[in-house]
């Protein structure tokens, strides 16, 4: 039986997107998860959402696709009965020189970290207005509040998603819907699988908790953010570095 309190998280196949879904399936929602190209990781958290009897769907696309996502969201607010929560978790990477940064590497980061979310947003929003209820988490990054050499266009990118989490916090305030942003340090996930376990412990060596943070430590704050003791706090980002900036 659907319970019409349905999560929908973008990049669940990874680290920080599988904890979530998997720590608010556990809060209690239904879960529609999307994924762009993990197939093995999407059949993991499938596993562990059916263990925990868990009511889902899981989608498979591109998040950048305007058309596509719309689709999903039709079939996801038609099967679950409402969007309570939307999560737009998915996101990429790149370290690269400012001036080695192709056209087509920039229009594809600004499309999956940033258009992904307006594409999200832009479905998922009439729902929650017509209902006067729901949640808006976007995933950001600390390097889109600071910045971070070799990581322009993403720092970028994550900058204009603090920004529009913002603007749209105020905008759907009156609709009792909240829009809240999380600003991940150095998490251990296979995002940061490029460093060496040099890097990794010299990175660590700099922040000030001496560790990196976990993807269950991100989820925790989201599951904050999706209840109901968040109903007061909107277009903030809360920054979960371990007082790194």
């Amino acid at each position: 039986m659907m319970n019409n309190k349905c999560a929908f998280i973008t990049g669940a196949s990874g680290g920080i997107g599988k904890a979530i879904a998997l720590r608010l399936a556990a809060d209690g929602f239904d879960i529609a998860a999307c994924y762009y190209s993990d197939d093995l990781g999407a059949t993991e958290l499938e596993k562990e959402l059916k263990n925990l009897g868990t009511n889902y769907r899981i989608y498979k696309a591109d998040v950048s696709d305007h058309n596509r996502m719309k689709e999903i969201f039709e079939d996801a607010i038609e099967f679950f009965g409402g969007i309570s929560v939307l999560v737009n978790n998915a996101g990429m990477a790149q370290q690269k020189l400012f001036t080695d940064i192709s056209e087509d590497e920039f229009d594809r980061i600004c499309a999956v970290n940033f258009k992904s979310v307006y594409n999200c947003c832009k479905f998922a929003v009439p729902d929650m207005v017509s209902r006067k209820s729901g949640k808006i988490i976007n995933i950001s990054s600390m390097w889109g509040i600071s910045g971070a050499s070799c990581e322009t266009v993403y720092s970028a990118t994550k900058a204009a998603v603090i920004g529009f989490t913002k603007a749209l916090g105020k905008e759907l305030a009156p609709s009792n819907i909240q829009v809240n942003c999380i600003a991940p340090g150095a998490i251990d996930t296979k995002m940061n699988n490029s460093l060496s376990d040099d890097d990794k412990a010299a990175f660590a060596d700099e922040i000030p908790a001496g560790r990196f943070g976990t993807p269950e430590e991100i989820a925790g704050i989201v599951s904050f953010l999706a209840g109901k003791d968040s109903s007061y706090v909107t277009s903030q980002t809360l920054v979960a570095d371990g007082g790194f900036i």
